[in-house]
């Protein structure tokens, strides 16, 4: 992976190269492309922040996102590009667990004031909290009032978290043993799921920690891993091989999949995906059942055959010794 910290030494020079050897209309353009009808200009480091922005800001505002939704944005690898949109920015509204924010504000010379929206998005409330944050940044730093778009925004919200509530019991969510990555805990357990075991990202896990979680997942019988898409799948396969479980790769970012133009369409995808796995789980145990069943009256049959035929010969054998 490219060192992000090596990366701002390059970036002054990076720039300098651009500017050099890229007809200076090439940067006009890019710059005249968001700022064409004069809107104040609002860089995002995420898709899940961009999303919440354009509901409820709209054509007020023109939004620039970082990083794509189908990379962790702790591992993002910053670009020149990156620089000038920090440099024309307006707002900036980053989570906090973004590592390059500060560097590349300094980079780019953005007098841009930089606000953190910190804290789960993925549980209907949550969401709610983080609507009503930037809300609350877009008002203090840009002036523009956006209650009327907020009010709906949430008014939605609270629709899809009795949609879930629902989807959720219908489908036999409660109480289901699950080993889930840490990062989609939040969201599963809100849903009814009991989750015996979680993991961190990949990279973090240790051997000791996979032997706990093969362990509990084992011990408690769950019957799906619940991975997070942006942290890679490789590692939730793997226990879900181990266990017998059904692996299924949730996603924590809008823009992943055709549809999916916020948090709450997410919700409903991921839901909906597990309704998925769940169904797979349940008849990949009853082929299990039932092929044991097959097996032990295989079994059965061909022990009350060998006894038969024990007891036809030893019948046999009596017969002839009374002759």
């Amino acid at each position: 992976m490219f060192k992000w910290k090596k990366a701002f030494l390059l970036i002054p020079l990076l720039s300098m190269i651009i500017l050099t050897v890229t007809p200076a209309s090439s940067i006009e353009s890019y710059v005249y492309s968001v700022k064409q009808f004069k809107k104040p200009v609002i860089v995002t480091t995420t898709a899940i922040l961009e999303s919440i922005v354009k509901d409820i800001a709209g054509d007020k505002v023109s939004v620039i996102v970082i990083a794509p939704p189908t990379i962790c944005p702790a591992h993002y690898d910053v670009s020149p590009g990156d620089v000038e949109a920090f440099r024309i920015a307006n707002l900036i509204l980053a989570h906090g667990f973004e590592p390059w924010v500060e560097d590349l504000k300094k980079a780019s010379g953005s007098e841009a004031p930089i606000v953190y929206i910190k804290g789960p998005w993925n549980i209907p409330d949550a969401l709610k909290q983080r609507y009503v944050e930037v809300a609350d940044a877009i008002r203090e730093n840009l002036g523009i009032d956006v209650s009327d778009k907020l009010s709906k925004s949430l008014e939605g919200i609270d629709k899809v978290k009795q949609w879930l509530l629902s989807f959720a019991e219908e489908h036999g969510f409660k109480g289901t043993p699950v080993v889930s990555m840490l990062w989609q805990k939040g969201f599963i357990s809100f849903l009814g799921f009991k989750v015996v075991a979680t993991y961190r990202s990949p990279e973090m896990v240790s051997a000791k920690e996979y032997s706990e979680v093969v362990g509990n997942a084992t011990k408690y019988g769950a019957v799906l891993v619940i991975d997070n898409l942006q942290s890679g799948v490789e590692l939730g396969e793997k226990i879900a091989s181990e266990v017998g479980a059904v692996e299924v790769a949730l996603t924590n970012f809008p823009g992943t999949a055709p549809g999916l133009n916020n948090v709450t369409e997410v919700m409903k995808y991921n839901a909906k995906l597990l309704a998925k796995a769940l169904e797979e789980a349940t008849a990949m145990k009853e082929k299990i059942m039932f092929e044991r069943e097959i097996s032990f009256w295989r079994n059965t049959t061909y022990i009350l055959a060998i006894l038969a035929i024990a007891l036809g010969l030893t019948l046999t054998y009596i017969v002839l010794r009374k002759r």
